[in-house]
């Protein structure tokens, strides 16, 4: 079987403040670490379930924080970004056998995680079909459009619980719960031992029962902190419905994902 997974760092245990994400302050090696940890439980429940390919995408900042030596020897892994619109999702084909989403966080918009936000902290929310979007709906949608299931979410309660709302078949493991500006997080190593177990019976769920739902339309609405990024967003189709919002409509996702990797 064949796996991939997408890793950010804001859903990671424990994490709480900007400078625990960021290359270079005192605390990242910690999280760096942890991030790490997380990725490889996942990664044996998915051996643990039969799998034996497994494409890992470093998906935060630089796309070079995860440390490879402490993973398992049946990955693969991405570093560095792949300057194309598949982003956080690059490296993904059709005949992946399932996706793994690790150290994922709400959206802006959602009050759920100190550190919510889509893509940047330039935007106030994104919506899709009226929905709150974050990172996650995103990256799911551009798996639902290869056909290829969700199987695991590991991150912050407020998107766990909204990922059970699309689709509650998907595994979730929710390791931290937003409190206004703080968090609260269980306990690291508890955190590895749920993510290893959900990962293994997430493999061995039907593919069809673990699918994102895929709209057949898409409106895409943006708002801005700073309105002069809605008179930037000069996008093909894009229309400004106000001083710092614009929208977007079509039907191909991946034309959507064109225009939010060129707006955002």
């Amino acid at each position: 079987m064949k796996l991939f997974l997408s890793a950010d760092i804001e859903g990671t245990t424990g994490i709480t403040l900007w400078d625990e994400t960021e290359n270079g302050h005192p605390r990242y090696a910690y999280f760096q670490q942890q991030m790490t940890k997380e990725v490889a439980a996942a990664c044996q429940g998915a051996i643990d379930a039969g799998c034996d390919d497994i494409l890992i995408k470093d998906a935060h900042d630089s796309a070079c924080n995860l440390i490879p030596e402490m993973l398992p020897e049946e990955i693969r892994i991405f570093r560095g970004w792949g300057s194309d619109i598949m982003s956080m999702m690059a490296g993904l084909e059709s005949d992946y056998d399932g996706v793994f989403f690790t150290g994922y966080h709400s959206g802006a918009g959602m009050d759920t995680n100190p550190l919510s936000h889509t893509m940047n902290g330039r935007n106030n929310f994104v919506k899709i079909n009226g929905i709150i979007a974050p990172e996650l709906m995103i990256n799911s949608l551009t798996a639902a459009y290869f056909g290829v299931p969700v199987r695991l979410v590991t991150g912050d309660k407020g998107l766990c619980d909204w990922m059970h709302a699309m689709n509650p078949n998907i595994e979730t493991v929710a390791v931290s719960e937003g409190r206004g500006r703080g968090s609260i997080s269980i306990h690291p190593n508890k955190a590895l031992k749920l993510i290893r177990e959900a990962a293994c019976r997430a493999m061995q769920k039907p593919a069809a029962n673990c699918m994102f739902p895929m709209p057949e339309h898409f409106k895409v609405e943006i708002s801005f902190k700073d309105h002069f990024r809605a008179k930037q967003a000069a996008y093909p189709g894009v229309r400004q419905t106000g001083a710092a919002s614009i929208e977007y409509e079509a039907d191909d996702w991946m034309e959507v994902l064109r225009m939010i990797n060129y707006v955002l």
